[in-house]
């Protein structure tokens, strides 16, 4: 994310200041400095773009209240080419983005009001940056009003693309916030029961020696004072380089090389669009800060630690184990029951596992067709799901036994139980039974023929029947648009006719239960296509 997050601060001496600032630095920026002239980067970044004076010196341009740090951290991805340099100014080699984030400083904290006096406001334009700002205070005992005003702004020039940010950006400035008002709060509490300032203040007013009482020149406490944490610059060194690096990998653009596939627009119309025309792509977030002084804390972890589907090339490997596991028999009964959209129930101890099956039997019909609950306690109707994780202490409703649109895959044991799967697609581990009261016909579908076929073809690797498996969806996709809009197209509809139309599209009878069923995996704005073009028609 080619963005810049500072951490501002409304100097009652010197007004509005920037604190704090983290910067994103690319390979190109990098190659420009030679190794010594690199060596000296951070160091140099105390130094204000505008003079010659350091940041740690207490010259008249600055005070405890705006002082940050010495030198400042750096962060280097392991994903991709950046690193990320917190300082107290930005790089001293562009003074033009110093000037940018001055001007958006000082308008945070002085020109832009907030409703509130503390949350979220956007200003800017295309000569002086976009910005993002989070207006808040910091509760200070020796303060005037027993508080002081910061704000975090995020700055960038693409203006949509920081728009349709706020919903991940506005959230995540605010916990970090609350973190520090926490830690703030309770100093001042610490500090108030030890000596409340209001009873001070009223007698030193009447003495006329308040300056003295508030110690005297000094207007400003540090931050590092105000929380009592002399790590709240790491702190928010690594908040603000999580931030830069997942809001970069939330939103992408993606390039398409074709008409895309059914598959592809149903992902779209499931993700979240913003008001822009983005698409929100949810991501696992960084959890690692390479940094020689900072690493991330518990918090970056516990956010990081979240369940991702297999890919499709491990679920197309673990589809090859089921069949081994399972024989060509069994198989091809549960698989039949897959693609024709019958109910299909794994039951078992082992959730990881159970997950790993389900993921790869998704892969043999269209996404649009796939209504997963992976895991669950309790029996959940066909309506709902037609791929259903159980527990293994889970019963069946008796209504559901005597049904005929279901399988029942049970897990029931490890064959050897001092032998546990160390792995999610350890299948081999275990003994399964199947049952069904559904009677199949004795013929499958064409597509489920040449996709056993395939799978058993050990010359065709992973990645050739991933594409097999979507070639193969993607043509009986458009055989069942071609069926759906000649049943929307209005009239009536002879057995004869839906015979003729089969033939033509080369389908048998033998198909039409896959057909059928399918239908429901076809996207929303197909189905809204057809039926506005049917209307129109008529």
């Amino acid at each position: 994310m080619n963005a810049i997050i500072a951490l501002c601060h409304f100097c009652e001496g010197h007004g509005p200041q920037v604190m704090f600032c983290t910067q994103p630095t690319h390979p190109k920026e990098q190659a420009e400095l030679s190794h010594e002239e690199a060596a000296a980067l951070l160091s140099n970044r105390v130094r204000s773009p505008s003079g010659d004076s350091p940041v740690s010196s207490k010259s008249e341009h600055t005070c405890e209240g705006c002082y940050s740090v010495k030198t400042g951290f750096v962060s280097h991805d392991n994903d991709a080419p950046i690193s990320y340099i917190s300082s107290k100014y930005p790089n001293p080699t562009q003074p033009e983005i110093y000037s940018l984030v001055r001007n958006a400083c000082l308008r945070s904290l002085s020109g832009e009001v907030c409703p509130g006096n503390e949350g979220a406001i956007f200003f800017g334009n295309d000569q002086q940056g976009h910005v993002l700002s989070y207006t808040f205070q910091l509760k200070d005992n020796l303060a005037r009003g027993f508080q002081r005003k910061y704000s975090i702004i995020v700055m960038m020039m693409d203006k949509i693309y920081l728009l349709n940010s706020w919903p991940f950006l506005v959230p995540h400035l605010k916990l970090l916030i609350e973190n520090l008002q926490e830690k703030a709060g309770k100093v001042y509490e610490s500090e108030q029961s030890k000596c409340p300032q209001r009873a001070v203040r009223l007698k030193s007013s009447m003495a006329g020696n308040f300056l003295q009482q508030r110690g005297g020149n000094n207007p400003a406490r540090s931050i590092t004072e105000l929380t009592k944490d002399k790590n709240i610059f790491k702190i928010l060194h690594v908040a603000f380089v999580w931030i830069l690096k997942a809001c970069s990998n939330r939103i992408t653009e993606t390039l398409l090389e074709g008409p895309p596939t059914e598959d592809s627009i149903i992902d779209m119309e499931k993700q979240e669009e913003t008001e822009e025309g983005f698409i929100k792509l949810f991501t696992k977030p960084a959890n690692e800060v390479s940094d020689g002084e900072t690493t991330p804390s518990a918090e970056d972890k516990e956010i990081a630690d979240i369940d991702t589907p297999p890919s499709d090339l491990d679920n197309i490997h673990n589809l090859r184990l089921l069949l081994k596991v399972l024989g060509e028999g069994n198989f091809h009964l549960l698989t039949h029951h897959v693609v024709i959209g019958n109910q299909v129930i794994i039951r078992g101890s082992y959730k990881e596992t159970i997950k790993s099956i389900l993921h790869a039997l998704m892969m043999l019909v269209p996404k649009g067709c796939c209504r997963p609950i992976l895991h669950s306690t309790d029996y959940q109707e066909s309506f709902r799901c037609n791929f259903l994780g159980l527990t293994a202490d889970s019963s069946l409703p008796s209504h559901i036994l005597s049904s005929e649109m279901f399988v029942l895959l049970v897990e029931m044991h490890l064959q050897d139980e001092n032998d546990k799967p160390l792995n999610d697609n350890d299948f081999d581990k275990f003994e399964y039974s199947m049952a069904s009261p559904t009677r199949l016909l004795e013929k499958a579908p064409t597509v489920l023929q040449k996709i056993e076929h395939a799978l058993k073809n050990e010359r065709f690797s992973n990645g050739v029947m991933e594409q097999c498996l979507i070639c193969l969806k993607e043509e009986w996709m458009n055989k069942v648009k071609v069926l759906y809009k000649f049943t929307k197209a209005g009239g009536s509809i002879s057995e004869v006719d839906t015979q003729n139309l089969l033939h033509v599209v080369e389908a048998k009878a033998e198909d039409k239960p896959l057909l059928q069923f399918w239908t429901s995996g076809l996207s929303v704005s197909y189905r809204n296509h057809i039926l506005t073009t049917s209307k129109a028609q008529h």
